[in-house]
Parts: structure tokens; sequence; C-alpha cells
């Protein structure tokens, strides 16, 4: 429940809505697959340090022969946006999360698809910031934050980053 797993948070409630369960993957991950309308999805937990993730996902691209990185979404935490807040970019730089540079330089390619779920940016320290639990308040917040992150996965897959960034790039607890 710390700040920096809530990408993990995001997968945990996709497994949930369809139903399915993580298993160990043959390399540095845990995996589940299903199937959302016509489309065959694969989700994936790295299991090495977060910083590392690049080593989990280049396995698994290696492991699949899976190289059209636009289908590839990596959901993370961002500290650069308030909490609350969910923004969908189709690529760019790593904004200084090091898992996300972890994938970059393991992929050499920085058009991949990234859903970053803001965690806020109250904080002196950021290393102690992000391994930190969630207050009460953002508590009682993340349900709310969860649910759309998990439909904007749900629409990236089914109607691509355009449609599904125009729909969800924006604070939630906003409205």
């Amino acid at each position: 429940m710390t700040r920096h797993n809530v990408g993990y948070m995001v997968l945990d409630e996709l497994v949930k809505r369809y139903d399915v369960l993580f298993k160990r993957g043959n390399g540095p991950f845990e995996a589940s697959a299903c199937y959302f309308n016509d489309h065959q999805i694969l989700f994936v937990k790295p299991l090495t340090f977060m910083n590392l993730s690049g080593e989990a996902v280049s396995f698994l691209i290696d492991e699949y022969n899976f190289h059209d990185y636009s289908k590839l979404l990596v959901v993370l935490d961002d500290i650069n946006l308030p909490f609350g807040t969910i923004r969908l970019r189709p690529y760019g730089s790593d904004g200084g999360q090091k898992g996300l540079r972890s994938i970059i330089d393991a992929l050499e390619d920085r058009g991949i698809p990234r859903l970053r779920i803001g965690i806020g940016d109250n904080f002196s320290d950021a290393v102690d910031y992000v391994l930190s639990p969630f207050t009460a308040k953002e508590r009682e917040d993340l349900p709310l934050i969860l649910k759309h992150a998990v439909d904007a996965v749900e629409s990236f897959i089914e109607e691509g980053i355009g449609l599904t960034m125009s729909r969800y790039n924006r604070n939630f607890l906003d409205q």
C-alpha cells in the first residue's frame, strides 16, 4: 500500500475485474492472460526491483516475440503529478521515473505508451515519499482513482491511445 506500488494496484484491480490470477512466469515476472472482447491481453508484474523493470520487460518481449511497442502499456506512479491525476502518453522521456527509464533503456525505444498515476508532489525526500503509505484521505480516494485507471487501460486496449488520452487525462478528484 505504498505510493510506489500504485501500478501494481491497477493490475490487481484489472485481474479482479477479469477474474483471473497472476502466475509466476518463466522469467522475472508474474503474468495473467485473458480476453477483453476480441483482444488477448497479458497483464505483467515485474518481480525485479522497480528500478530494474526493464530486465523483466526485455525478457518478456523476447519470450513472446512481441515487438509492437504501441500495444504495450506501462502503468506507473508519478511524483510529478498531483494525487488523483491520470495521464497517458504514447511516448516520451522517463520523467525521472527510474522504472520507466529502465524499460526505455532495455528496449532502446522511447515510443512506449505509458499510463502515469499521480501520487502527489508533497515531499522533501522523494525516496521516502514514494515508499511511504497513502494518507487516510488518499486511501479513501484511491478506489475511485484505480477504477478510472482500470477503465483507461480498457479504453487503451479497445480504442487506442488518442481517444483514451482525450477521455482520461485529468484529475479525477477535481470533479
